[in-house]
């Protein structure tokens, strides 16, 4: 009886120790994330896995048993809880099906609308087509009416300049003068007027061509914003279907991977927003560039993650604020290249605009850098100054309004004033309406200073330009979304 009755002790605790390893791995992996009912039952259970032999030495045997179930009964609350845990994570997996199908679903329908409208582009490239070739040939009626008129306005004056001798001597009648006279002057006020009829419908078809191509435009525009959400949603996609792909067969640990993966990738992204600093002392860390952002969105209502973008790929966050005309600096590429060499000759504004300022800021005029395009040994372009690249002449146009807001001098080395002229800049072309279009034609404007895609613009790189500020704003909206400055 009493061999039976420690074989039943040793039984017990040997299904403790299992239940015990099997939570203490649990709670290890969890982080906290279960909570222990009470930490003094913890101590007490685990001193039954440190005994050797009787765990149930030095007391009675009721009291014993009494524990044993205590601790039987902890372990088996945390057993549901783990079971909850997977029941949480067989809902989890349904509902990012949902998601994926709704995803697909989306990316279907972007696909559809991207179809569509360049299908619009095709048809309006045709009626673009026509209508130029119909401006054409109304172009070659004018050029013929012109000339038949002409032709009969001299003939009128050949008319009105003979003598009523010659007049008498060449005509059998002197009514038949006058007849020919009267009938040259019908037929010129004819060709006037149809002269008049052929200009307006060739005014008439260049306005169409215009309100064709501006709609052309528009749906190009379209294309572009279906283009992101598609990207968008399909990487969305990806990473819904990488979560599912995860959580199927490894409920029992899901929560697990979530809560360790989850840690360490809030720990990641927050090194890699934190930027070395430059040898600028104004270059700031991604989270005070953030905090720069956000303050222009209040004042401009353009969104802080496009404002980022641009000044990104602008000047890489300031890091990169011009390689010429910085003489002392450790950092310059072309220190030798002074800003006469730089800035074109041809464009006298931009070199008087960049005397000004920086006199009147009291710098050095030849060690304040600028930009510069440099191949072999020549000096291409440049001129642009700070962390947002505006040329002189156009920040002097806004110097005035970011003085009113900051009540300090403008200066577009300084950091501040940089993001606030390049909000008050997009914002001039509608940026703060927040629509995609808008902004993608604002950025467009940033470059090129029109909202439209010409062909110098396009051969500027204005099509990739615009692509990849469009890009990293929708990367820094997503990681705003994230919360990953939360806090900050």
């Amino acid at each position: 009886m009493e061999g039976n009755f420690k074989r039943a002790k040793f039984a017990l605790a040997i299904s403790l120790l299992i239940f015990l390893c099997f939570s203490l791995f649990y709670a290890k992996s969890f982080n906290g994330v279960f909570v222990f009912a009470q930490e003094d039952l913890t101590a007490k259970c685990q001193k039954y896995l440190n005994e050797n032999g009787d765990v149930c030495a030095g007391m009675s045997e009721e009291k014993c048993q009494k524990e044993l179930n205590e601790c039987l009964e902890f372990y088996e609350q945390q057993s549901d809880y783990y079971e909850g845990k997977v029941s949480e994570k067989q809902t989890e997996k349904k509902t990012l099906e949902n998601k994926v199908f709704v995803l697909k679903n989306k990316i279907n329908k972007i696909n559809s609308d991207i179809y569509t409208s360049n299908l619009m582009i095709k048809d309006l490239n045709i009626q673009i087509g026509d209508t130029q070739e119909s401006i054409g040939v109304t172009s070659d009626k004018i050029e013929q009416s012109t000339k038949r008129l002409s032709e009969l306005l001299r003939l009128i004056e050949e008319q009105d300049r003979r003598s009523l001798l010659e007049v008498m001597l060449s005509e059998e009648e002197l009514s038949d003068f006058f007849d020919e006279l009267a009938a040259l002057e019908a037929l010129s006020l004819r060709n006037q007027e149809l002269l008049i009829d052929i200009k307006a419908l060739k005014g008439h078809l260049e306005s169409e061509e215009q309100n064709l191509s501006e709609e052309k435009q528009d749906f190009e525009y379209a294309v572009v914003a279906y283009e992101i959400q598609k990207d968008r949603s399909q990487q969305l996609k990806s990473e819904e279907e990488l979560l599912l792909k995860k959580t199927k067969g490894q409920e029992e640990l899901y929560q697990q991977y979530l809560k360790e993966t989850e840690a360490k990738a809030i720990e990641i992204r927050k090194s890699i927003f934190q930027l070395a600093q430059v040898s600028e002392d104004d270059a700031p860390t991604q989270e005070e560039a953030y905090k720069l952002a956000k303050y222009v969105e209040g004042i401009t209502g353009v969104r802080a993650a496009l404002i980022l973008g641009l000044i990104q790929v602008e000047s890489a966050m300031g890091k990169n604020v011009g390689q010429c005309n910085c003489s002392g600096r450790s950092y310059c590429t072309y220190p030798d290249i002074g800003w006469d060499q730089v800035m074109n000759p041809n464009q006298p504004y931009q070199r008087t605009a960049f005397k000004q300022i920086v006199e009147e800021l009291g710098l050095d005029i030849n060690a304040t850098p600028i930009s510069c395009s440099v191949s072999g040994g020549k000096v291409q372009w440049g001129g642009a100054m700070g962390p947002a690249q505006f040329m002189p002449a156009t920040w002097l146009s806004y110097k005035s309004k970011i003085t009113a807001i900051t009540g300090e001098p403008a200066n577009p080395w300084r950091v501040r004033d940089a993001f606030l002229a390049a909000g008050l800049y997009l914002k001039a072309f509608n940026a703060d309406t927040q629509i995609l279009q808008k902004e993608i034609g604002a950025v467009t404007a940033y470059l090129c200073g029109t909202t439209y895609m010409t062909t110098r613009c396009e051969q500027g790189g204005g099509y990739w330009y615009r692509s990849l500020v469009i890009k990293n704003a929708s990367q820094w909206e997503d990681w705003i979304d994230q919360g990953v400055f939360n806090g900050n």
